[in-house]
């Protein structure tokens, strides 16, 4: 797999004038978004070129460059698709188109290209990339490299080599795989392969008010904090994490462990600790905005999915919350389902009713 497979590039096709706008309307031309929009004078409504309302008559159509030109002319935007919303209008047909292209690049040996992967959908490949970064936050090129690194991770600890996990994920050159590795995994690709041999993992576990914390950190700051019941428990599960790694209680870690506690019972005073944050890009997007919510305050999948930019990407904003590894620090538990109730936890549902709880009485 090289990195020139797939472009993050694409290149709008040219509707400049209103002959070619109105054909683009008449056959719902997907290359057509973002080109312009139109509107209709006997409704006051305007819309994307590619709206699945009923088709007006010609006279009745004006065409604007931009949502504001539309507005300022006293037109309203069409409440089905959407014309002012940022990203694209994306229907139960596009949601189809995307899940098949993520298919096709999962069972690839090498990540097809954007021309294949849009011709393979139906798509103009301008078209379906702003739909499939809408939906998932990311490109078609960043999705296809999030699972070369994934693939690599996987195979690392039972692979002959780190050359050969290398090769077997996808990678034809290794230098891309270590320039892409470390934000991934936190570690080198040889310390990983090796249950982290070498690596030195200080831990500390206290009762707190939720049961009982785990902290671990390496040399680059918190690297976990989980919650349990069994103190016994989590430190089995950071361990069968790092088979190999030096992994022990450490007094002088026990500083870090009364800031820990204290942050748990008092979350708006803040924690100011290094972090040991690894993940993808679109997981630490999410994570950064998930440190912005205020102790007290939630927000909804969706408002979290606007907030990075990618509103249609709500299913991975509830993937990159799961993710987290970092109880509290990064708090996921701020992040409930659109009409207010709880939805799943890492650490348990109790656990995220007990945090805001708290948090809102404060």
């Amino acid at each position: 797999m090289t990195d020139t497979n797939t472009t993050d590039t694409a290149t709008p096709l040219s509707f400049t004038t209103e002959d070619a706008r109105w054909v683009a309307v008449c056959t719902k031309d997907s290359a057509a978004e973002g080109n312009f929009w139109f509107a209709v004078t006997t409704t006051g409504v305007y819309c994307r070129p590619t709206c699945r309302s009923r088709q007006p008559l010609r006279q009745n159509v004006r065409f604007f460059d931009s949502p504001a030109t539309a507005e300022a002319a006293g037109f309203r935007p069409c409440k089905r698709c959407q014309p002012h919303q940022p990203e694209p209008y994306i229907e139960g047909e596009h949601v189809q188109a995307i899940e098949q292209a993520c298919a096709l690049i999962r069972n690839s040996e090498s990540a097809p290209t954007l021309a294949t992967l849009a011709a393979t959908v139906g798509m103009s490949p301008y078209h379906f990339q702003r739909i499939f970064k809408a939906r998932l936050g990311v490109t078609p090129k960043q999705y296809a490299m999030t699972l070369r690194r994934q693939r690599a991770a996987e195979m690392l600890p039972e692979a002959d080599s780190v050359t050969a996990a290398i090769f077997d994920a996808g990678y034809n050159n290794g230098g891309h795989f270590y320039s892409e590795s470390n934000d991934t995994i936190g570690m080198t690709p040889t310390t990983y392969r090796r249950g982290a041999a070498g690596e030195t993992i200080r831990l500390g576990v206290a009762e707190c008010y939720l049961g009982w914390v785990l902290v671990a950190a390496t040399p680059r700051g918190l690297c976990a904090i989980d919650l349990g019941d069994d103190p016994h428990a989590l430190e089995a599960g950071l361990r069968s994490r790092f088979p190999k790694a030096e992994i022990a209680r450490d007094a002088s870690l026990a500083a870090w462990m009364q800031q820990v506690v204290r942050f748990l019972d008092a979350p708006e005073s803040g924690l100011r600790l290094p972090l040991d944050i690894q993940g993808t890009a679109f997981q630490q997007r999410v994570w950064a905005a998930l440190r912005e919510i205020p102790a007290g305050s939630t927000l909804s999948y969706t408002e979290v999915a606007e907030r990075i930019g990618a509103p249609s990407a709500v299913r991975a904003v509830a993937a990159a919350c799961a993710a987290n590894k970092l109880a509290v620090a990064i708090p996921c538990h701020r992040v409930v389902r659109q009409n207010g109730e709880l939805s799943g936890y890492r650490w348990g549902i109790e656990r995220k009713r007990r945090l805001l709880a708290r948090e809102r009485q404060k």
